[in-house]
């Protein structure tokens, strides 16, 4: 229900909940559960042992040759592309975690929450902070100061 000409705030389970997935989505979930599984590098292994044993029959020819080397191209060809998928849909599940807890820190700079976006030049500089930063608190944990606390990150 609309107040105000306002769209209701979506509740973090209507977030979560999943939504239709297209078909390349769903396949590749299920093809890279099916080929991360032990059972498919036993059958990688059986189709190499049968291919070699059948080495001898084909007189080790150059169609036996090229049977497992177009086979092994072709697989490596679409694994290249689920395995990109998954990693994908991975990393981007990491990033949103972590950034839920940059966001719900008080003391957390929500800048950073975007910070994957930035130049090369701008995460070279943030990152001469912290590291500045890692160098005060390792100094004063040598004088036998305390390291904690949520200091603020320096300037240039």
């Amino acid at each position: 229900m609309r107040r105000n000409g306002q769209a209701p705030k979506a509740k973090l389970e209507d977030q979560t909940r999943p939504r239709h997935q297209g078909v390349f989505h769903r396949f590749a979930k299920v093809a890279s559960r099916a080929t991360g599984h032990g059972f498919a590098f036993g059958l990688a292994i059986g189709a190499v042992l049968a291919w070699a044993l059948a080495g001898p029959i084909f007189q080790f020819n150059d169609t036996w040759q090229l049977t497992i080397n177009t086979a092994t191209t072709i697989i490596t060809f679409l694994m290249v592309f689920l395995i990109q998928n998954s990693q994908n849909r991975e990393s981007e599940a990491v990033q949103l975690k972590l950034d839920e807890l940059i966001r719900s820190t008080k003391t957390a700079h929500n800048a950073i929450l975007n910070i994957e976006e930035l130049s090369e030049e701008e995460l070279d500089e943030i990152k001469a902070r912290y590291a500045r930063l890692a160098e005060r608190a390792l100094e004063e944990v040598r004088t036998g100061k305390s390291d904690l606390g949520s200091p603020q990150v320096g300037e240039k």
